[in-house]
């Protein structure tokens, strides 16, 4: 699996990949590819779709408005992240973006906004924008799976259905200056970060409440929420992920 030519473009494409698949772009892939990037018929760029790994595929039709390619090769199989959601709930709109670029980056397998008792109403999201950063931030850090991006959803009904073989890491602020202590335990992980002004009372209580919630300090100093998100995606890959 080698790369026929040397890509400088990577492109997400919501359609199956193989061995002389052809591929249709749509008017928007075709615009990038054949106005701002330049491209012409018989150039090489890379092809991912979050399922069949990367691909180079050749450009057999160019058009301002339409255009159509061929998969020649793959260059990379599909490599899943480890098992692990980020939960988060959303600041404004460019440093939620920030998060959920970061997340697939660091090896998200699914994230999921939550509305805290604390998180501002005036930070919605828009679902179908972040999973845009989602595919863009795969696009441009190499990686070959795309993870969802859930609808907005309530801190108390997510842990009313929480799985039961799933563990918590709880980034509790009331730890500052505690250790960074996980638990080495195996399996499905999900981290949760708290909204700007951090945890309710009464939500912090419900999670040290739960036997599969993980309270942990993300080191000396309070840290904004998007950096903590960062922070403790970086703490879990090191304890319990692939970074090891």
């Amino acid at each position: 699996m080698v790369p026929l030519m040397a890509s400088k473009v990577r492109l997400y494409v919501d359609h199956p990949l193989g061995v002389g698949q052809s591929v249709p772009l749509t008017r928007e892939q075709a615009h990038y590819l054949f106005g701002v990037m330049r491209l012409s018929e018989g150039a090489v760029i890379s092809l991912i779709n979050g399922a069949d790994g990367e691909w180079d595929a050749e450009v057999l039709k160019a058009g301002k408005k339409a255009g159509v390619l061929s998969c020649l090769a793959q260059t990379r199989p599909l490599q899943m992240p480890p098992d692990l959601w980020l939960l988060f709930a959303p600041i404004r709109k460019e440093r939620t973006a920030f998060i959920v670029e970061k997340a697939v980056e660091m090896g998200a397998a699914r994230i999921c906004p939550v509305q805290t008792d604390f998180t501002q109403s005036a930070n919605r999201i828009r679902q179908d924008k972040l999973q845009a950063h989602c595919v863009e931030a795969a696009e441009q850090c190499g990686g070959t799976f795309v993870p969802n991006v859930d609808e907005l959803g309530k801190l108390d009904r997510i842990l009313a259905d929480w799985p039961a073989d799933r563990q918590l890491m709880f980034c509790d602020e009331v730890l500052i200056g505690d250790p960074i202590a996980l638990p080495a335990v195996d399996g499905p992980w999900a981290i949760l970060i708290g909204p700007e002004g951090g945890f309710s009372s009464a939500e912090r209580t419900r999670l040290r409440g739960l036997h599969y919630a993980h309270p942990v300090s993300l080191g000396p100093r309070i840290l904004r929420a998007d950096t903590a998100a960062v922070a403790a995606m970086t703490v879990w890959q090191q304890a319990l992920g692939d970074w090891t």
